[in-house]
């Protein structure tokens, strides 16, 4: 398989996991089972969106227990099954690459961020972190170190 329709395979295995989790998921979950429908050649697409359902609800399982390889292994699935469909009709990127545009589009472009930072009210202790996303973290600090001299 070509490296980049590997990679789109990943980005829409990607794209469409973190849709899972978004209000838009009842259309998203219904334009992809169009799309898995018509390149399969099947008119079923609600076995197609059942199938998306369980993922979800998989996934949502996975999440609540904290099992990130379940999580990750939601991705996996649909990410193998992306790979094979491309691998038996190339064709079916543009179509997927304009799915995911639509369902996901880039909020801004990649590259340099500005970032501005503003410190107040004396010495701080504990992390500092400046980025342009973060997503997930969770940061703990035990106590304050003694200050020098």
């Amino acid at each position: 398989m070509e490296p980049e329709l590997a990679a789109l395979a990943a980005a829409g295995a990607t794209t469409l996991v973190q849709q899972m989790a978004t209000d838009g998921w009842a259309t998203v979950r219904r334009r992809m089972a169009a799309f898995l429908a018509r390149r399969r050649d099947t008119v079923d697409e609600e076995v197609l969106a059942g199938e998306l359902e369980v993922s979800r609800a998989d996934l949502a399982a996975a999440r609540e227990e904290g099992d990130e390889s379940g999580a990750a292994g939601v991705t996996a699935f649909w990410q193998l099954r992306l790979r094979r469909l491309l691998s038996e009709d190339p064709a079916a990127a543009a179509e997927l690459r304009a799915l995911l545009d639509e369902v996901a589009p880039e909020t801004e472009p990649a590259g340099v961020r500005e970032v501005h930072n503003t410190v107040t009210g004396g010495v701080h202790h504990g992390p500092v972190i400046q980025a342009g996303i973060i997503s997930g973290s969770h940061f703990t600090t035990g106590p304050n170190p003694p200050l020098p001299g």
